[in-house]
Formats: C-alpha cells, structure tokens, sequence
C-alpha cells in the first residue's frame, strides 16, 4: 500500500518539494519522472515560460496563478534531479537568487542613494559586467547572452549589449533602409536561383535587422509576433467557420474565396 500524500496542512512549498521527492523516489515513485534528465526537462521549462506569458497577455489571473505554479514545478523538479546528485538542492537556488537581487540592488538593501528606474537599469547592468568579471567571463560583452534563447530574443539583447558601447544605428530609419537592402538581396538570391543556404543567410539578416527594429521601437519582437500568430489564427479560424456555413471544409475551398473570407474577417474585427 502506498503512503498517504503529503498533508495539505504543510508548508505549500514543503509540500511541493515533497511531492517532488516522492515521485523521484525509486522504490515507489513515478515512472516517467524517474527518467527524466535535466535535457528531457529543459524543454518543458520554456514551454511552461511561455505559457506564463501567454495568460499574462490575455490578461487571466486564474490561468497565470495555474501557469506559475507548472513554472515552479520545474524549478522544483530541477533542484530535486540536481540535489541527488549532491549538487544543490532547491534552498540553495532560492537563497542564490535572494543574495544576488540584495547585492544587485544596493540603493534599496544598502547605503546607496536611491535611483530612477533608469538609473537602476544602467547600475544593474554595471553590477552584472562586474559579476562576469570575478566568474573569468569578461572575454566579451556578449559572453553570457544565453545561445538557449528564442532567436529573435536573443538577437535583441545582443545588439543591446553592442549598443551599449556606440556599436549601433543612429535611429530607426538607418534600420528601415537596412531592412530594404536585406530584403533585396534576398530578392536577388531568389531570383539567382534559390541557392537554399545563401538564402537561409539573407532571410536570417532580414529578421536580425527586424528584431533591431523591435529594440529601437523599444517593442519585444517575440510579444509582436505572438500578437500576429493569434490574429492569423483567429481570422484562419473565421474563414474555417464561414466555409463550414457552405458545407465545406478549408481543402474544399480555393484561394480565391478563402482570400475574400480572410478580407471580410478583417472587416469583422474592424466592425
């Protein structure tokens, strides 16, 4: 017979970190949990991000406190894989992050004065470079830029860190007629003859100099994309529903009528 769940009385944290032991457990845990790895479970830390997101921008509470909480299972399933192997535990994760937001923010848990938001932003920074530094990671600007991010994201905080020491364009026009050049020179390898990795390179300088666009707009370029993937899915979704009112289905259609449907789905939202 098994042993009883962890009482709901307990601690929620306690709860949840025993919760976790016991499906960790070999002799009576859980299967699939067992064989999970920190790769294995990478991927489901950044889907459980982004779900996060997700109820943030659609503006539900109830969602996000579910979100979170599948956000911090894989904080604690992380801590638990690393403390068997004797190298943290979940404790030190929280008491690491609760020492560098005090060090990272001497005008509130110091003695320096207090600072605008900007200030705080350029100090931040400045206090992160000397972090590098004592870790022997000071080789570069872009050193600890995570490879792991979304390319769009990461595109962004690269050109920031450049940005930081005058390497950038003057204002968001140069961006534009950059993007105009990238665009014909992707043009130009098409009509080449679709060398494949020649184009690769041309459509990836467009969304470089995009996600540059973003950060000199001061917009996130993966917030604005999500944004057209729901309004793409939505007016899809709206032309899928008009056919059914036909008696088709979307491969029953022809690009003529469904163009019309997408044209009177944007006159619908307009509306």
């Amino acid at each position: 017979m098994s042993p009883p769940a962890p009482p709901s009385n307990e601690r929620p944290i306690d709860r949840l970190l025993s919760i976790m032991a016991r499906l960790r457990d070999p002799d009576g845990g859980c299967a699939w949990d067992l064989e999970q790895t920190f790769a294995t479970i990478a991927p489901y830390t950044v889907e459980e991000a982004y779900e996060v997101a997700d109820a943030i921008e659609r503006g539900d509470l109830g969602d996000l406190r579910e979100e979170l909480g599948d956000l911090l299972l894989q904080v604690v399933f992380h801590s638990r894989m690393a403390q068997e192997q004797g190298a943290f535990a979940f404790d030190d994760v929280a008491d690491a992050i609760s020492e560098k937001m005090i060090r990272r923010h001497p005008h509130v848990f110091g003695e320096d004065e207090q600072r605008t938001s900007a200030e705080q932003t350029r100090a931040w920074e400045v206090i992160k470079a000397q972090e590098r530094a004592k870790k022997g990671k000071n080789n570069s600007l872009l050193d600890d830029v995570p490879v792991g991010l979304p390319a769009l994201t990461r595109a962004v905080k690269l050109t920031a860190r450049a940005a930081r020491v005058g390497f950038d364009w003057p204002d968001v026009s140069f961006v534009l007629d950059k993007l105009r050049e990238e665009t014909a020179e992707l043009e130009h390898e098409i009509a080449a003859g679709r060398d494949v990795a020649r184009m690769r390179d041309e459509l990836g300088d467009i969304l470089f100099v995009c996600a540059n666009l973003a950060r000199k707009l001061d917009l996130e370029p993966e917030d604005a994309l999500r944004s057209t993937n729901a309004k793409f899915a939505r007016r899809f979704q709206f032309i899928e529903a008009e056919l059914a009112k036909r008696g088709k289905r979307a491969d029953q259609s022809d690009l003529a009528e469904m163009d019309a449907l997408w044209d009177a789905a944007k006159l619908a939202e307009k509306a």
